[in-house]
């Protein structure tokens, strides 16, 4: 064993996501794969997206000149949880 560096856990976890792609890679047909991929990328610019709201909405909740200013953490939570808040800007 002189000579090899033994796996970090983060390398063997890279090792076993990567085997696994290829077995669900090699059984799929190409065709098939771009909806994968299509879909993962939808998702990927919904939570960016998303996430870009939720920052907007927590700076004006703690920005005591706007209409979202909300004096405590619960309160604060509790619109960024809302539904409504996002859908109201066209946010999924």
């Amino acid at each position: 064993m002189a000579g090899k560096t033994p796996k970090t856990s983060a390398a063997s976890l890279e090792d076993a996501l990567s085997e696994s792609a290829n077995r669900i890679l090699s059984s799929m047909d190409a065709a098939e794969y771009k909806h994968v991929v299509l879909g993962l990328i939808f998702l990927k610019y919904l939570s960016d997206v998303f996430g870009r709201q939720r920052q907007k909405l927590d700076q004006l909740s703690r920005d005591g000149s706007t209409e979202f200013f909300t004096p405590t953490d619960a309160a604060r939570q509790a619109m960024l949880e809302d539904r409504d808040e996002y859908t109201g800007d066209r946010v999924f």
